[in-house]
């Protein structure tokens, strides 16, 4: 199989690259997460850039880029340490969106290709773990309207956002995969406390509650009580997004260890002439390439039958979860204590290396999910 990328791809990895050099270095980076968690210039070069529908269909006013598209922008932002929303945003706000039709979501999609709409997915309940049927948080009905109560936790990016895709059951028990619906939240509403806070990797995140939230009729995305399927696939293709920043962030430790052991010396030879720390940094690299191609193989498999998807998804977040804690801690080693400075970047890469673990699901909850799934395919 032909893994080489499209001469569209390379000029667009070139494009999102080169951006991010000029406008975004380190030590911009560092001072944006002492003072805020977003930078409405970096989103508006974001916007202007078109990267926020490069995988959006055409007939939304996307680029009808394809999932390699995400891949190969989300590995540019990972090797960039880009705190903006974009995986939430364009990943799984635009994917969950583009599929639910209406008026309203149209209106949203133009406003997040224009810049001015950013999403958030409140899907976490605190006695949930990664269940995304898991759900407390309800809505009912009432005449023309919705009105919905309930918490959610550790919300990515929902201090940043402008909108929320909130998660409540409508019908059935709490753990019934029945009866799950999506709705479109303007996060100004009343009836919305955020308690927010920062991540150890710089991101922005919160705690919701909802008090009697009222909703219009057409806040529902969707069909009532059938969110589920969309949900997990929509999951599935953020799991591949976000193990491709990771490809671009473990890319970055290993460059950044080969170069300061190059240059690093000790008993008058540089660190990079020992053999025992040259083998180290070999299995980094192949920790690496192990990663790199569970990218691939999800990437390749999002528009599969929703078992060989899943399957791929657990797979590829396991593997990047092995991958990114042994580069991690390698390049932090490697670097001696100068590897946790606020200083160095590579202290800030094993941050949101630490964070991807969890993210979507921690390696034993996919390692559980991909036999789980193993045993149903070969039933």
């Amino acid at each position: 199989m032909d893994f080489t990328l499209s001469e569209e791809q390379v000029m667009l990895q070139d494009a999102v690259t080169r951006f991010f050099r000029e406008k975004y270095g380190f030590d911009d980076r560092r001072k944006l997460i002492k003072d805020a968690s977003s930078s409405p210039e970096i989103w508006t070069g974001i916007t202007e850039l078109g990267i926020i529908g490069a995988a959006l269909p055409e007939e939304f006013g996307g680029l009808g880029g394809s999932a390699v598209n995400t891949m190969v922008i989300m590995e540019a932002l990972g090797s960039a340490l880009v705190v903006e929303p974009y995986l939430e945003t364009a990943v799984v706000g635009a994917g969950l969106l583009r599929r639910t039709g209406g008026e309203r979501t149209r209106q949203a999609l133009e406003a997040m290709l224009d810049g001015k709409a950013r999403f958030a997915l409140a899907s976490c309940e605190p006695t949930a773990r990664y269940a995304l049927h898991d759900i407390s948080t309800y809505a009912r009905r009432a005449g023309d309207e919705w009105i919905l109560n309930g918490a959610k936790t550790v919300v990515d990016a929902a201090p940043v956002a402008t909108h929320l895709l909130v998660t409540a059951r409508t019908s059935g028990g709490r753990r019934d995969a029945a009866g799950v619906s999506l709705f479109l939240v303007d996060k100004a509403a009343a009836g919305i406390t955020m308690h927010p806070y920062r991540l150890i990797d710089g991101r922005s995140a919160a705690d919701l509650e909802f008090n009697e939230v009222r909703l219009p009729a057409d806040a529902l995305l969707g069909q009532e009580g059938q969110s589920l399927p969309l949900l997990e696939q929509v999951r599935d293709e953020a799991i591949a997004a976000v193990c491709s920043e990771a490809v671009g962030g473990m890319r970055r430790m290993l460059q950044d260890t080969i170069e300061y052991t190059k240059q690093r010396r000790q008993f008058g030879q540089p660190l990079a002439s020992f053999q025992v720390l040259q083998h180290r940094m070999v299995d980094m690299y192949m920790a690496l390439e192990q990663a790199v191609s569970a990218v691939y193989l999800v990437t390749l498999k999002l528009d599969a039958d929703p078992v060989a998807r899943a399957s791929a998804a657990s797979a590829a977040k396991a593997t990047i979860a092995q991958s990114a804690r042994y580069i991690g801690q390698s390049a932090v080693q490697l670097h001696g204590g100068m590897g946790m400075t606020d200083e160095l970047a590579v202290g800030h890469y094993f941050k949101r290396a630490t964070v991807i673990e969890s993210q979507f699901g921690s390696r034993d909850f996919h390692l559980a999910r991909y036999a789980k799934l193993s045993r149903a395919e070969a039933a």
